[in-house]
């Protein structure tokens, strides 16, 4: 991927029970926490991405993938490889995994520092994860182009 191709990035943070998404700006250069969706129904999930997609003129899509520790794929990085698999019928865009150890730890800690109060961090834990899944993609395709 190149950074000066057109649209913006979209990023999924992929759990159980909610997906995260982020969005970067046109440029490509910073990316914002937007919203987060319930998982489940699937269908539902699907379409709502692929609603959000559309709506957002969206080019790329970038998936955290959760590799254990080891960097090794366990049983939630299964489950999010097997909602891909699902997500690739649906959509057109070119799609990214981006290991994505630590990424929720790191949310909670910054919004912890924003001094968020816990039931506002639950609501919004996985978007902000999915924006620094987002911008780490983002920052590393910036280097490597520069």
């Amino acid at each position: 991927m190149s950074p000066n191709e057109p649209g913006r990035v979209m990023a999924l943070d992929v759990g159980e029970r909610r997906i995260g998404v982020a969005l970067s700006d046109p440029t490509r250069a910073l990316a914002t926490p937007l919203t987060t969706i319930r998982a489940e129904p699937r269908a539902t999930a699907l379409k709502r991405i692929v609603t959000l997609i559309r709506d957002h003129e969206v080019t790329a899509l970038v998936v955290g993938l959760p590799l254990t520790m080891s960097g090794d794929i366990g049983p939630q990085a299964t489950l999010v490889q097997q909602f891909v698999d699902e997500l690739r019928q649906v959509i057109e865009i070119p799609l990214y995994f981006v290991d994505e150890r630590l990424t929720t730890v790191a949310a909670e800690r910054m919004m912890i520092d924003l001094k968020l109060k816990p039931e506002q961090r639950k609501a919004r834990i996985d978007e902000v994860a999915a924006s620094i899944i987002l911008q780490d993609f983002l920052d590393a395709h910036r280097q490597t182009s520069e």
